[in-house]
């Protein structure tokens, strides 16, 4: 039985006066109560959406928030809990298990007999549950004895099960617009109670313009730097003094959103593949130092660099697969950082190379012929007759040798009758291929 005797709706409050203790940073003593002070994501919050009616209302379903750090995901599930008068209860996904989420539940559902009260799970991380732990939250979403509010930085079709998902909303947070992050710090510079109101903070010239723009749409990042870099300050004339050097040394080595394993890995490397498919050079080499600047395995580019020498320049200029290979031995040998230095060459000679995928539609057309016709013998004129038995058996006979006629060219036939007269590759007229148009 839970050792609460009343509905606790006072919980967001509680756990916001603990979070506002004067060494809390800045992100939390500013986190928002409500939709006054909620910026960004005005396509879920704006007075017209549905979510916002359904919150104003008190109806809400499960959801998952999916959107990247900094976006706004917590504090959206806690002002829906305020505004709602849930009660509300913080998992982090990293740190509970199964035992945790079935106490949850438990007391949830005590709490809904005697006081007929909603309880909101929020769980953080939620990609990180794994199947067991999803299962359990399953049956009680289903019956309305919790309403969930997963967040996550990764796809939820990839990472939530396919029985939870189909039992939630998706609600897609988009990284800060500038104007946005630029919102939240001059809210946080005005603000004197939770904020640097007090402290008369003062910018040098594009300063201010420099920190919205490295904070790369994440709110927290924006705050805590600019905490940070205000509280290392010695006041001068009763102002604090914000330059751009010393926020890039608050800010130090600032990495962008990125992980291997995540959404955003594969999404970088679609925006690198398609941006050397366009001949964009300078887009090319862009998400190659992004990739690399933020720890990618070279390795893992130069594979798709072979990749793509293949099947999107191709025959267009074969050479082109040389380069890749021997980027991959380069790396292979020297490492980075100066194993940089062959993957932007490479990056450079694939992206203005001329571009065919000729060989590439040519093997997928075989291979449906191979799956949607009759593999049938090869041909008697084809087989290679190694033994006097196979010689008996007519083996090759009649195969015609190419290089005993003009120019090593024959007429011959060379596949089953299934696919006779079946044409797969038809050159383009780009770079090397242009000749073999020609010939063709």
């Amino acid at each position: 039985m839970p050792r609460d005797k009343k509905p606790r709706t006072d919980l967001f409050e509680f756990g916001a006066e603990k979070a506002l203790a004067e060494d809390a940073p800045l992100a939390v003593r500013m986190r928002p109560k409500g939709f006054d002070d909620y910026f960004g994501q005005e396509h879920l919050t704006g007075a017209d959406r549905l979510l916002r009616h359904s919150i104003d209302g008190g109806q809400i379903p499960s959801m998952i928030l999916w959107g990247p750090p900094g976006s706004g995901k917590t504090t959206l599930a806690e002002i829906i809990a305020q505004l709602t008068h849930a009660y509300f209860v913080s998992l982090s996904a990293v740190t509970s298990g199964v035992g945790d989420l079935r106490k949850i539940v438990d007391d949830a559902i005590e709490r809904r007999k005697m006081y007929q009260s909603r309880t909101i799970v929020f769980i953080d991380e939620i990609h990180r549950f794994n199947k067991s732990q999803q299962d359990v939250v399953l049956p009680f979403v289903e019956e309305g004895i919790i309403t969930l509010i997963g967040a996550t930085t990764e796809n939820p079709s990839f990472e939530v099960n396919a029985a939870l998902l189909s039992r939630c909303r998706v609600y897609k947070l988009n990284a800060l617009t500038d104007d946005a992050v630029k919102s939240v710090l001059d809210h946080a510079l005005s603000d004197e109670i939770h904020g640097l109101g007090k402290l008369n903070v003062v910018f040098e010239k594009d300063a201010l313009e420099f920190l919205v723009s490295m904070a790369n749409g994440d709110a927290r990042v924006a705050l805590n730097t600019l905490d940070f870099a205000v509280g290392s300050i010695k006041p001068e004339d009763g102002s604090h003094l914000v330059t751009r050097s010393i926020l890039e040394d608050a800010m130090q080595n600032r990495l962008g959103i990125y992980d291997k394993n995540g959404d955003e890995h594969y999404q970088v490397i679609s925006a690198f593949i398609k941006s050397m498919r366009s001949s964009d050079t300078d887009a090319a080499l862009y998400w190659l130092a992004r990739m690399l600047e933020n720890g990618e395995d070279p390795l893992f580019v130069v594979r798709r660099m072979v990749i793509f020498a293949a099947e999107d320049v191709g025959m267009a200029d074969p050479q082109a697969l040389v380069v890749a290979t021997a980027c991959q031995n380069a790396v292979q040998f020297i490492g980075l950082p100066e194993g940089s230095l062959p993957l932007a060459e490479t990056v450079v000679y694939l992206a203005t190379a001329p571009k065919s995928n000729s060989a590439y539609s040519a093997y997928k057309k075989a291979v449906e012929d191979v799956r949607k016709t009759r593999n049938d013998p090869v041909p008697i004129h084809l087989r290679n007759a190694v033994t006097d038995l196979m010689r008996e058996m007519d083996y090759g006979k009649g195969y015609k040798y190419a290089h005993d006629y003009p120019e090593a060219s024959i007429d011959q036939i060379n596949v089953p009758d299934a696919v006779k007269g079946h044409v797969y590759y038809e050159p383009g007229a780009s770079g090397y291929e242009g000749e073999l148009f020609q010939r063709k």
